[in-house]
């Protein structure tokens, strides 16, 4: 493995895709400290020192969480990333989701082109979510002490004798919500040049990166409180080597479910067209475990945040408005109801996405069909009823990776706001874990076709290197082991986390 690292370098293309990837993380993260015009960044300074201070009174709520993983503490910053890449993200779910039930959306999906269309379309809906994001955000910074985000910023305000925009003109407004959604524009092409001329998914890279600048913050806060803190005991200290066997634990088992799936044999017809014969080979049909990856996590804590917010805004000092937005921020029932949630979109996401009746009609078409299994209807309810059964187990451990950092926490005495848990479970956990192993694959691919060592060379890899001497490709590894990805994962992650805080 350690050689496949160093055979990285051996590539120039490969070489020249990593260092490119590389050059636009820093920028990403320069970005992300560059203040807004207009905005006093003393006072944000000052409140940054002061949470640093208090981290443990910090509320672990699930606004906090999503605005961490896609803006990267812009947000929080007031920079001039400030939305980060996520109203490209909210663009790119709702065409997604769009395409499936729209008609007219799906033929063009399928024409010649029509990619580009859809794309074209997801990018002007882009600018109009960054430009009603980027009012509210603008809007907010005039009255920094009622954002959910910013806790305790107004006391600090209040020692210091400034306010956070001294000069709140209209103005200001305007050229705020232009550079916010010139930002997010800019992190948009950013994320596309990586993807065509880095190594990886551009957009997936930089919610990554912004996840993994957080962990040096994480770490050092958990080895103040487990060794340096005043009353430590060795027991304490156990408990930091517990929770380090834990994570790798944690993430061996998310590897290894989010590359779980279930492959259905495909039977071809032969074909005899002239003195060829075509068909006759069986070909395997992949379904994830995980079908529905991340997205049910968000759907779920973004409709536990939004009552939160409308609570706090319309009614700001009643008693109920506060136990209920208290509630929806942790504690028993915030899990039961994510959990209900989790489900119910893991169900809604694969029966918008995975159309059965498609891919019975594409396998009746070329000649293809499930042995054992009539073609036509009969395909499509049995794939649906295997799909129904790998979503029940796929939405088990969505819910149990979703719980982990609340049990890992009650497990080593870590407080609820400590940041470090985020990387036990939940969103961030599967954000790396999914980006980490889409970027090794496309590193071993360049590996395998210029005949250099991969990650993987023992088990049926064997087939992979004949089938690149007969001029064959290479679709990425076959017969993955959670271990060796597990150190790959986390070299990969020292990498980027290394880069991350130099830019920091």
């Amino acid at each position: 493995m350690i050689s496949a690292f160093a055979n990285t370098w051996k590539v120039p293309e490969l070489r020249d895709r990593i260092l490119f990837t590389l050059a636009m993380i820093v920028i990403v993260r320069l970005g992300v400290h560059v203040t807004l015009p207009g905005v006093d960044a003393t006072v944000i300074s000052a409140w940054m020192d002061a949470v640093e201070k208090n981290q443990s009174a910090d509320e672990a709520g699930g606004l906090q969480a999503i605005l961490g993983i896609f803006s990267g503490g812009a947000l929080q910053q007031a920079g001039v990333f400030a939305l980060g890449i996520m109203p490209y993200i909210s663009a790119s779910i709702m065409v997604q989701l769009m395409t499936a039930v729209v008609p007219k959306l799906s033929r063009l999906a399928r024409e010649d082109g029509g990619r580009q269309k859809i794309t074209q379309y997801t990018r002007y809906i882009t600018i109009g979510i960054a430009l009603v994001q980027g009012i509210f955000v603008a809007r907010s910074l005039l009255t920094p002490e009622s954002i959910p985000y910013m806790n305790g910023i107004g006391q600090v305000i209040n020692e210091l004798g400034r306010d956070l925009v001294p000069d709140p003109s209209v103005a200001w407004q305007a050229l705020t919500v232009l550079t916010i959604v010139a930002g997010t524009l800019l992190l948009m092409w950013i994320g596309d040049q990586m993807t065509e001329r880095g190594i990886g998914n551009g957009t997936s890279i930089i919610i990554t990166v912004n996840i993994i600048a957080a962990l040096p913050s994480a770490l050092f806060q958990t080895w103040q409180y487990f060794v340096k803190r005043e009353g430590a005991s060795s027991f304490e200290v156990m408990m930091l080597v517990v929770m380090i066997a834990m994570l790798l634990i944690v993430i061996a088992g998310t590897i290894s479910i989010t590359q779980a799936q279930r492959r259905i044999a495909i039977q071809y017809a032969k074909r005899v067209v002239g003195r060829k014969q075509f068909g006759g080979q069986t070909q395997y049909l992949p379904l994830k475990v995980n079908y529905a990856g991340v997205m049910p996590i968000i759907f779920a804590t973004a409709v536990l945040t939004l009552p939160t917010i409308l609570l706090n805004q319309i009614f700001p000092n009643e008693p109920w408005s506060r136990a209920i937005s208290d509630a929806l921020l942790g504690g028993t029932w915030y899990y039961v109801v994510a959990a209900v949630l989790i489900f119910f979109f893991s169900y809604f996401w694969v029966a918008t996405m995975f159309q059965p009746s498609q891919i019975s009609e594409d396998l009746k078409r070329n000649g293809g069909y499930i042995p054992g299994v009539r073609p036509g209807k009969p395909t499509a309810d049995f794939l649906d009823f295997t799909m129904t059964r790998l979503t029940f187990a796929g939405a088990i451990f969505l819910t149990l990776i979703f719980c982990v950092p609340l049990m890992v926490g009650k497990i080593v005495g870590l407080p609820p706001g400590s940041m470090v848990l985020q990387f036990f479970g939940g969103t961030s956990l599967l954000i790396l874990v999914g980006v980490v192993l889409d970027v090794m694959r496309q590193v071993e691919t360049h590996l395998l076709q210029r005949h250099y060592d991969g990650f993987l060379r023992k088990g049926k890899l064997k087939g992979r290197y004949d089938r690149l001497s007969q001029g064959g490709g290479s679709t990425g590894p076959t017969s993955s082991t959670a271990i060796v990805y597990l150190w790959a994962f986390i070299g990969l992650l020292l990498v980027i986390g290394a880069v991350a805080w130099i830019a920091k």
